[in-house]
């Protein structure tokens, strides 16, 4: 007989551009038991991206029609686009056994909390503004002027670090994954995440 251990959702947090998405596809390389959530958004794919992989895309009428059917545990309006995640794909996954992760941005991430849904959130920070401004640039997939927004998001989100649980700074993508991964097996031995351990111990 195993100890019951309550499973954990992983929320990465950063600005556009911070490397959440390769860190989590790394991660999802190196833990079996994690999954990954797939966001619904009104934003068109951008380069590779596929339906149902990276995100649900959706018009924004069907967005709509989620908010209103109560369907998003989290929903936000960023850079001009609609982003959400569903309540119902998390819980499952969570009751199936499985850790699961995923990146949202600053809004989601509070209305998530708000909600009372348990997650481990990670804020993830490159070095410096420069840095992120560089990477924003060397993805070639928006334009000057929606770079220069992102930027300007990014000063505000940083703001708001101290109301999540951890900081990785991104300076390499190895220390980063070592890092949220390194969290992530320490989040799981929490005490409180055990269930029935005395009754189970003494052969109960």
């Amino acid at each position: 007989m195993h100890h019951k251990r309550s499973n954990i959702l992983v929320v990465l947090i950063a600005p556009s551009g911070g490397g959440k998405t390769t860190i989590i596809r790394r991660l999802l390389t190196l833990k079996p038991n994690l999954e990954y959530s797939v966001s619904f958004t009104t934003r068109q794919p951008r380069g590779a991206e596929q339906n149902k992989v990276d995100y649900h895309f959706i018009t924004e009428a069907e967005f709509r029609q989620k908010i209103a059917d109560d369907d998003f545990i989290e929903h936000a309006l960023v850079h001009n686009h609609f982003y959400g995640t569903s309540k119902k794909y998390i819980q499952e996954r969570l009751d199936d056994g499985k850790d699961v992760i995923m990146d949202i941005d600053v809004q989601g991430a509070k209305q998530l909390l708000v909600s009372g849904f348990p997650a481990v959130t990670i804020f993830i920070l490159p070095p410096t503004l420069n840095e992120l401004g560089q990477r924003l640039q060397n993805r070639k997939t928006d334009t000057e002027e929606v770079i220069n927004l992102r930027l300007r998001n990014a000063r505000e989100e940083i703001k708001k670090i101290k109301e999540f649980d951890y900081l990785v700074i991104n300076d390499t993508v190895d220390q980063a994954v070592e890092a949220v991964g390194n969290i992530m097996d320490s989040e799981r031995n929490r005490v409180d995440r055990y269930r029935n351990t005395d009754v189970i111990f003494f052969g109960g």
